[in-house]
């Protein structure tokens, strides 16, 4: 027994034995792979890779059924088509390979939100506070567009 004290005193590696090995091993030449993760996900394991347990049947029965994803919907959020009252009619740049001037225009839609349309077509007479119907067809190389004016 007092052997035993006096080498707990010193701090031998035989009476400490976890603590020391650990110390030895994370200051081993391979100590990186215990303390970095590993680099490939197939090597993790598994129990980490699986969080969620499957619900039992009380549980099922609380949450209700399962709910669907709601749809992403385009510019006219779902609608065919859309009204909307002009505000301004301007000229944007479409993106790098292309170069022209696209005629646009700002919309106040039904909805109540505000959107930038594209206006196809050589010539417009379109003017502010006119009321054209819109579509949600976007032009490929205009940013931020998504509506198209048919009429």
């Amino acid at each position: 027994l007092s052997q035993l004290s006096t080498a707990v005193q010193r701090g031998s590696s035989a009476t400490l034995g976890h603590m020391h090995a650990q110390g030895a091993v994370l200051s081993s030449p391979a100590s990186h792979l215990l303390t970095s993760p590993p680099p490939c996900p197939l090597l993790t394991p598994v129990r980490t890779l699986m969080r969620y347990r499957t619900p039992n049947l009380h549980e099922l029965h609380i949450r209700g059924p399962r709910k669907p994803k709601p749809k992403k919907l385009g510019g006219t959020e779902g609608r065919p088509q859309l009204k909307g009252v002009v505000l301004k009619v301007f000229i944007r740049k479409p993106k790098k390979p292309n170069s022209a001037n696209r005629k646009c225009c700002r919309v106040r839609l039904s909805t109540g939100r505000e959107a930038v349309a594209y206006i196809p077509g050589e010539g417009h007479n379109l003017q502010e506070h006119n009321v054209v119907l819109l579509e949600g067809k976007r032009p490929q190389d205009l940013v931020g567009v998504k509506l198209k004016v048919i009429r």
